[in-house]
């Protein structure tokens, strides 16, 4: 059978690849509250785009000429927030597979979170730092959310920097409520606003993941002495690795990482490593069970 780190690398078909990896998946992403017709009601809500309309309660709309949804109680669960780091350098390819991207490993990850969320009722939403800017998809439920993300997703390109500490400070009120968030990212900046904002969000009592992405070439150091490398973030001259700077770069590697694991220890965020070039549905139980949640 073929496993999906190779289906990945030669298809471009998110939905199929999602498939593929749920399919040996078969965990949730937390224990779900009871499921049934004899659900007791919570409370109500404002009606929000993807909502289904059997929910809406027609008399409360008669009396105040606003919709609202009536919530069971197996609806309450935690929101669910993928942050995705789409900056220049999640473009970096795997020298195995040409084709695979940092980027489109985490797309396949998030696609196939929202997909397990959607499936089990959860709220979810997708935050995408690119460019300097930060964009926001609002949670929300149901299978109309689910081919939204999916959708934004799939025409996510890596481009520019990632977004300054101003603009995400305005903009951590996304996650108003307690909420599982997960952030996938190379985290080669760190830190950075970004990671700042995370470590904020933990503070604020939200359960924060953070998956680090790398290509095999990177951990090993595994670059072609005989081509030059160029940071695509910054306004550097190309960079050849000759054997001495290969064992500079490794050094310099693997202390940046043990620092960002001791600084995610510290503030309780799971933090786990992962090259692309492995098996997606590998990594994905491996997060899940890091955090606690397969």
């Amino acid at each position: 059978m073929l496993d999906s780190a190779s289906l990945l690398a030669h298809s471009q078909d998110l939905d199929l690849i999602v498939r593929h990896v749920l399919a040996g998946l078969g965990h949730g992403l937390h224990a779900g509250r009871e499921r049934g017709a004899g659900v007791e009601f919570s409370e109500y809500r404002a009606y929000a785009p993807g909502d289904e309309w059997r929910r809406v309660d027609w008399k409360l709309l008669a009396r105040n000429d606003r919709y609202y949804v009536r919530e069971a109680e197996r609806d309450s669960h935690v929101a669910i927030w993928l942050w995705l780091d789409a900056s220049a350098s999640m473009s970096e390819a795997s020298y195995d597979h040409p084709n695979v991207s940092k980027l489109d490993f985490a797309r396949v990850i998030f696609a196939c979170l929202a997909a397990v969320a959607q499936r089990q009722g959860d709220a979810f939403g997708l935050l995408i730092a690119q460019n300097g800017r930060f964009q926001i998809t609002p949670a929300a439920r149901g299978p109309r959310q689910f081919h939204r993300v999916m959708a934004q997703l799939k025409q996510t390109s890596a481009a520019g920097v990632l977004p300054d500490a101003a603009l995400l400070k305005a903009q951590l009120h996304f996650a108003r409520a307690p909420s599982l968030i997960f952030a996938i990212s190379d985290f080669l900046e760190w830190p950075s606003a970004c990671s700042e904002s995370l470590v904020r969000l933990r503070h604020m009592r939200h359960d924060v993941r953070a998956l680090c992405l790398q290509t095999r070439a990177e951990c090993e150091a595994g670059f072609a002495s005989t081509l030059a490398y160029v940071d695509p973030e910054q306004n550097a001259d190309p960079v050849k690795f000759s054997e001495t700077a290969k064992a500079d770069f490794l050094a310099a590697h693997i202390a940046h990482f043990q620092r960002v694991e001791q600084q995610c220890r510290q503030v309780n965020i799971p933090f786990l490593r992962a090259c692309i070039e492995q098996d997606v549905g590998k990594t994905l139980r491996d997060w899940l069970k890091l955090a606690g949640r397969a």
